[in-house]
């Protein structure tokens, strides 16, 4: 009876982690889809702001930090001119790419 048990628990705990895994691949097979699509591409050409803090990553990049609380953001091109506002709030103009997490500078303001 006991070993009954286990092996129900071995194949409810092995369905988790497929269910689980699945949900985290799902995203980057959607993500990678929709960037073929030639209208997404073009809207990945458009200029937009982002606001944040500019900090210096741990690779020694300067990027633009847009949540704090989960340190997620993104890296920005133009290091000297970021280099300018390290520690500020600021808002980046510029287009995103999203296949290398990195803003293509037009402009840095203080926010």
């Amino acid at each position: 009876m006991k070993l009954y048990n286990l092996k129900h628990m071995w194949t409810a705990a092995l369905a988790m982690g497929l269910a689980l895994g699945s949900t985290q691949v799902t995203p980057t097979l959607l993500g990678q889809s929709q960037n073929q699509d030639p209208s997404a591409q073009q809207d990945q050409q458009k200029t937009q702001t982002f606001v944040g803090k500019i900090v210096k990553a741990r690779n020694g990049q300067y990027a633009l930090l847009t949540d704090e609380q989960n340190g997620k953001g993104v890296y920005l091109d133009n290091q000297e001119k970021a280099k300018d506002f390290e520690g500020k709030n600021v808002k980046v103009t510029g287009v995103f790419d999203v296949a290398k997490n990195i803003v293509h500078v037009t402009d840095i303001q203080p926010a």
